[in-house]
């Protein structure tokens, strides 16, 4: 019996590869911290697209053709839910940039295909940070082909704006120069911006009730006067004179 591929309108791309999002707590971590950042930094912009573990198929009727990068940004199309990323369907545009997260299960064969498959299909910038190791790989599109960034410390992104700094972990840093924060970091932040506003609205209170206590106490001394004068004037004493 002879089997045919579907046709490429009725093929079924599947929006999951079957592999966990990450193999442990640290990559994990770094993941949803790069995605929700990016996110966070492009908020504001309706046609910037950014997305974790989120399976991208480049060529439209060839569904074994595809990757999924643990981020990746896409600048050019509108934000919304998507259960993978065909190309195809978003004007043709690729990702231009993408972050992978090393663990320890992955094999230098298969991190060599994804920069092969990043560089074929035309990613602009390739991240690849090993958390183990504290190490930063990066790769710039330069005529046509990947060229490695070396030095990577201090590196800003041409496209996103952001810069890598390689301390005794890796930092980076939003355009503006706020560091990426964890969602921990972050939900700290708001906590303690929530205690501040707490303390200022208490504060605020509080000068409000020593004003009104100040005015009660000036018209308290009004009255006390008036009732001064009133009593010297029955006596026959103008206190004005």
């Amino acid at each position: 019996m002879v089997s045919q591929s579907p046709p490429q309108s009725h093929q079924i791309y599947p929006d999951s590869d079957g592999k966990p999002m990450a193999d442990n707590t640290e990559q994990f971590r770094w993941i949803v911290t790069i995605q929700q950042n990016l996110d966070w930094l492009f908020a504001e912009d309706p046609n910037v697209f950014v997305a974790g573990d989120l399976l991208w198929y480049p060529v439209e009727g060839h569904r074994e053709i595809c990757t999924a990068p643990d981020t990746l940004v896409v600048l050019g199309r509108p934000k919304g839910k998507r259960g993978s990323y065909k190309q195809w369907e978003e004007a043709g545009i690729a990702p231009q940039v993408v972050f992978e997260i090393l663990s320890p299960s992955n094999t230098l064969t298969e991190m060599n295909k994804k920069q092969v498959f990043y560089d074929r299909y035309n990613v602009e910038e390739y991240y690849l940070y090993d958390p183990d190791k504290n190490d930063l790989s990066g790769w710039l599109r330069v005529d046509r082909n990947f060229d490695v960034i070396d030095p990577i410390d201090q590196w800003v992104s041409p496209r996103l704006g952001i810069r890598f700094s390689l301390n005794e972990t890796l930092q980076i840093y939003r355009p503006d120069g706020r560091l990426f924060l964890s969602y921990i970091e972050i939900a700290q932040q708001v906590e303690q911006e929530r205690q501040r506003a707490e303390q200022e609205r208490q504060r605020a209170e509080q000068e409000s009730l020593r004003a009104e206590q100040e005015r009660q106490r000036a018209e308290q001394e009004r009255q006390r006067a008036d009732r001064l004068a009133e009593q010297l004037r029955r006596m026959g004493i103008n206190p004005e004179e």
